[in-house]
């Protein structure tokens, strides 16, 4: 439960965050939730003994990864000129 409520409390720092700075976005949220699943992972991450559930993150992280890396790839194709691209 520990880690359901750090995943929890992150997110919810992260919405309120960025609704204050006034940059609340899908992309930005989905980082910033990736980001803070990864750093709770490794907070509460048992020292001697990995339960199961844990073991089924690594799918969770590796979605969100897939997930950055097409956020990352759409926002450099925005980011180059027509003529570089070849369509």
């Amino acid at each position: 439960m520990r880690f359901v409520h750090g995943q929890l409390a992150w997110m919810v720092a992260t919405a309120l965050v960025l609704t204050l700075l006034g940059s609340l976005s899908y992309e930005l949220f989905f980082v910033s939730s990736l980001i803070g699943l990864l750093i709770v992972t490794e907070l509460t991450a048992p020292f001697h003994v990995t339960p199961t559930w844990r073991r089924r993150l690594l799918w969770l992280i590796g979605i969100g990864l897939v997930g950055f890396g097409y956020v990352v790839v759409r926002r450099i194709l925005e980011i180059l000129p027509p003529e570089v691209l070849p369509w």
